[in-house]
């Protein structure tokens, strides 16, 4: 079975958890902005009001993206269910929104870990912190206990319905053939450190739910901000990108 040592021979061992294949396949300061363009369809904060430009929308999202997650229905990781829109202050409530992969899949430890790591300066900007993960609560909670992750920021989407209606990219290339991936390799400590209480018993039972990609999301009440979807697996949004954006976002 092939492994990730034996596809970068210089890496030392990592926990026996790696060896599943799912997982063989996959492959400062916040506030000193400068604009550029933040996601991979080509999403641009503007310096002087921080909004998405009117091309940008039409190429990726309509303005009213907000109002289309109105209706999912998802879960908080104790199981209790909760609309999308509840999750935050839909006024001028600023949020990250981040969509993670399968609860069973190591790249999305690493982002949790990662999103865990950032949380206090997310705080300070005032900025509400919102992961979901493709899963049951029971797999979402095997996370959280694990990693561990703050569970009052973690929700599960077993049917991937926010996924749907974000158009966030899924399938079998996407997964596991995509050249995004391949920067996964420049990240090996951050995934060692993931990987330290790791455990496939987080992987859905519905084993399809393993082909979702993720995404990261900035909203301001209903407005988007900032979006951007994974190419393929492990191929984060920067956070230092997402961290400007939230410091750039008046809160009321």
């Amino acid at each position: 079975m092939t492994t990730l040592r034996s596809l970068r021979p210089s890496f030392p061992s990592l926990p026996s958890s790696f060896s599943h294949p799912i997982f063989h396949t996959f492959p400062s300061t916040p506030c000193n902005y400068s604009p550029k363009f933040i996601a991979s369809k080509g999403f641009r904060i503007t310096p002087r009001h921080s909004t998405i430009s009117p091309k940008a929308f039409n190429s990726q999202y309509s303005p009213q993206i907000a109002d289309s997650l109105n209706d999912v229905s998802i879960f908080t990781a104790a199981g209790e269910p909760v609309r999308f829109n509840d999750l935050w202050d839909q006024n001028q409530g600023v949020a990250v929104v981040a969509l993670l992969r399968h609860f069973g899949c190591i790249c999305c430890w690493e982002l949790a870990l990662a999103l865990k790591e950032s949380k206090a300066r997310f705080d300070s900007a005032g900025v509400k912190l919102i992961a979901v993960g493709v899963g049951t609560p029971n797999k979402a909670r095997v996370l959280a206990e694990r990693l561990p992750f703050p569970m009052d920021c973690l929700y599960a989407d077993p049917d991937r319905k926010a996924y749907n209606v974000l158009k966030l990219y899924y399938g079998l290339g996407r997964t596991f053939f995509n050249p995004a991936s391949a920067k996964v390799f420049s990240r090996y400590d951050s995934l060692q450190k993931a990987a330290e209480n790791y455990t496939i018993g987080a992987t859905p039972n519905d084993i399809s739910g393993v082909l979702q990609q993720g995404g990261m999301f900035v909203f301001r009440g209903k407005e988007l901000l900032y979006a951007r979807k994974d190419e393929g697996t492990g191929d984060h949004a920067p956070l230092d990108d997402v961290l400007e954006v939230c410091c750039r976002a008046p809160v009321a």
